[in-house]
């Protein structure tokens, strides 16, 4: 279907996905409902041009806007996305002559001409240019994926930076304006009593120390919004990162990934803090050194020597207080992952005794933590102890050395005074070199580990594009597929394969570990066949865009899980455009209607984390209202009754039945092992050990006499 025949502007943002549709599709790879999902599901409110932009390159495009002139406007742009001051979107289409535009007509669908004047009412404000990027042409690069998740963010902050180092130049020449007026002062004010020349002396000084005030302050602004541009990409890039990741590919305890994810505050502090105003000083080092051996002469070899020094020492100080800090950074994932393990499982914690085990392991870790942490203080505090005791030693030397040069005439009294000031100066940003060293590799640490969880897999492959499936029909087909968790374990599901054929009613069962729970996963695509493979449609489920996989079918799992919000909001999770009247049809058919009637709040009743406050049975019934939503073609719901009272059970049961009955085409995979939801289905497959043991209709399974099984692990 062509974006022109999906137009829908009854709900918020139509406008706008309408408009990318048509221009995508102009470009030879429309959006799909998946990629414009991804942005814009459960944003309420005002859509603007940044989310537009947010939308074509999480797609792989590469898209860009700024303020328009539609008289200068250059025909090779177009196709151009353009908005008025209100926001509203318009496709310009071409050029026709110097005053008039064929724009597409968001009523009838079709081209029309617009001229200058005619648009000149809409006050347009800002135009979006669209380009394939690498991602959507084949290309496996870092620009295909955006650029580098790091280096990326600083791009187009290159002008800010310059600044930076422009005003840094400026401030560290007025600094030298005290040094000076000092020496002028001693050498000509007061031998001569020029005091008319003094007054006009330190206004010419007040001038320059206030500049120099505005210039630092400016600087710091400057290094505050780029840092909080860049903070702001990095952690959009972060986060996205880690949805997007494949099951497979976390591996890693949830401790772990919190511990990284909190590593990503020590690389955004180092960018955006003094460090960043150190490092940007040290250059001009050379400068003061310059200066001091202008008006000072042989003076100027002190500082000379003592600056490679105080490098020198914070240098040999790094490789011993990396080592410390990797094993601090290590012992503090260990550290989260006990706290985390604690907290999500305190109420097992307690109800088994097991709280001496787990304190243990905290002190454990605690202890292990401090004690390197601590080596990696004493390092640093030993290296800024010795970098303070070089910088008050030189001030010493430059006055000892200084007085005999004095004595002998090869300088002055005020040249004296003002290279102790200067010295002063050249060392205070050494002073500053081990901090900012230790920082700098807490950053550079932090990096390395985050850019690990950016390395791995993701189910939207760079490069891979994928098929849009508007709507799934219910074929499903495991081709001899095998699923293993980890080769200690071995495989959960042996050359396994089923067809499953549209609307029909199909129960998985079998014994503790069999696999059956593996196979909604892999329906799902949280889990990927080791072997053989999972067919949706007659379409490898690896090729079908997974949002529009997860779109199209609706799951509970068998662990469901509600998050912090309200009960509508945790009902409509994802969808985008969910009118209340389908949310109130749905939570009926979940029974979920009778948890809000107890509360005066309603669907607005506020749930907190996991769904903590609501018993397990009532956040199945949440977590069922979910599933349902979209009316998907596909229901995979893996014991979704499990905790659910008996007259609950039979409610949702009838619901169910109801539901699927209406609409002959629906396709249901239900994992059980309650023979209460056999209703629901017309076909039992029992698996054993990964394979199937039994496949045929639910009667014929009713009729099998009940043989004893030997225990399996799950």
């Amino acid at each position: 279907m062509t974006p022109e025949a999906q137009q829908d502007t009854s709900t918020p943002g139509a406008e706008l996905r309408y408009a990318l549709r048509a221009l995508t599709d102009r470009l030879g790879h429309p959006l799909s409902d998946a990629d414009l999902d991804r942005v814009f599901a459960g944003k309420p409110g005002t859509y603007e041009v940044t989310d537009a932009v947010a939308a074509l390159e999480h797609a792989g495009f590469v898209a860009d806007y700024g303020k328009l002139a539609l008289g200068k406007l250059d025909p090779a742009l177009l196709p151009m996305l353009v908005f008025d001051k209100a926001g509203a979107p318009l496709l310009i289409l071409a050029r026709e002559d110097a005053g008039r535009f064929s724009v597409l007509d968001p009523e009838t669908n079709a081209p029309r001409v617009m001229t200058l004047q005619d648009l000149k009412p809409r006050r347009i404000r800002y135009g979006l240019r669209v380009r394939p990027g690498l991602a959507r042409t084949g290309g496996d690069t870092d620009e295909a994926k955006g650029g580098h998740w790091f280096w990326s963010s600083f791009r187009n902050l290159k002008g800010i930076y310059l600044q930076v180092i422009l005003a840094a130049a400026i401030a560290n020449v007025l600094g030298l304006t005290t040094s000076i007026f000092t020496m002028v002062v001693y050498d000509r004010i007061l031998p001569n009593e020029a005091i008319d020349s003094l007054f006009a002396l330190v206004a010419g000084v007040g001038i320059a120390l206030g500049f120099d005030f505005l210039v630092k302050s400016l600087r710091s602004a400057f290094i505050d919004s780029a840092g909080r541009r860049a903070d702001q990409r990095m952690a959009e890039k972060l986060f996205q990162h880690v949805l997007s990741m494949k099951m497979a590919a976390r591996n890693k305890s949830v401790g772990h990934m919190t511990s990284v994810m909190k590593d990503f505050e020590v690389v955004r502090e180092f960018f955006t803090s003094a460090s960043m105003v150190a490092l940007v000083d040290l250059p001009f080092v050379a400068l003061f050194i310059l200066v001091i051996w202008m008006i000072g002469g042989p003076l100027y070899l002190i500082p000379a020597i003592a600056v490679p020094v105080v490098l020198a020492i914070a240098l040999i100080a790094q490789p011993l207080m990396r080592r410390h800090m990797l094993n601090s950074s290590h012992d503090g994932q260990s550290k989260q992952g006990v706290l985390v393990e604690t907290l999500t499982g305190m109420d097992t914690l307690k109800s088994v005794g097991a709280e001496s085990l787990v304190r243990s392991r905290w002190n454990a870790a605690v202890k292990t933590q401090a004690d390197n942490a601590g080596k990696g203080r004493r390092v640093a505090q030993s290296t800024i102890n010795l970098t303070t005791f070089i910088q008050q030693a030189c001030q010493v030397l430059i006055v000892f050395y200084g007085v005999f040069l004095v004595s002998a005439g090869q300088v002055s009294m005020g040249a004296l005074i003002a290279c102790v000031i200067l010295t002063g100066k050249t060392l205070a940003p050494l002073a500053q070199v081990s901090s900012v060293m230790t920082r700098a590799t807490q950053a550079i640490i932090a990096y390395r580990q985050i850019n690990e969880v950016m390395e791995t897999r993701t189910e939207r492959e760079v490069g891979k594009r994928y098929l849009p499936l508007a709507k799934l029909s219910g074929k499903i087909e495991l081709e001899d597929a095998s699923f293993a968790y980890s080769d200690e374990i071995g495989d959960v599901l042996s050359d396994l394969s089923i067809a499953i054929q549209p609307g029909e009613r199909v129960a998985i069962m079998g014994p503790v570990g069999s696999g059956k729970s593996t196979v909604a996963r892999m329906l799902l695509g949280l889990a990927e066949p080791t072997g053989g493979r999972v067919l949706l449609d007659g379409l490898d489920a690896r090729a079908i865009d997974p949002a529009d996989r997860i779109r199209n079918i609706g799951a509970v799992l068998q662990e469901p899980w509600l998050f912090s919000g309200t009960v509508r909001e945790n009902i409509v999770a994802g969808r985008y455009g969910v009118a209340d009247t389908e949310v109130l049809e749905k939570a009926q058919l979940a029974c979920v209607d009778e948890i809000v009637a107890r509360h005066p709040h309603g669907y607005d009743l506020t749930l907190r984390e996991g769904g903590q406050g609501i018993s397990g049975g009532q956040r199945q019934c949440i977590s069922l209202a979910r599933a349902l939503i979209g009316d998907p073609n596909v229901l995979v719901l893996d014991e979704p009754t499990a905790a659910m009272d008996v007259r609950t059970e039979a409610r949702v049961i009838s619901n169910l039945d109801t539901y699927l009955g209406a609409d002959d085409a629906r396709t249901l995979v239900l994992v059980t092992h309650r023979t209460s939801l056999l209703k629901l289905v017309d076909r039992v497959i029992i698996l054993e050990r990964g394979r199937v043991a039994y496949d045929g209709p639910k009667e014929q399974m009713l009729k099998r006499p009940s043989k004893p099984r030997s225990a399996s692990v799950a």
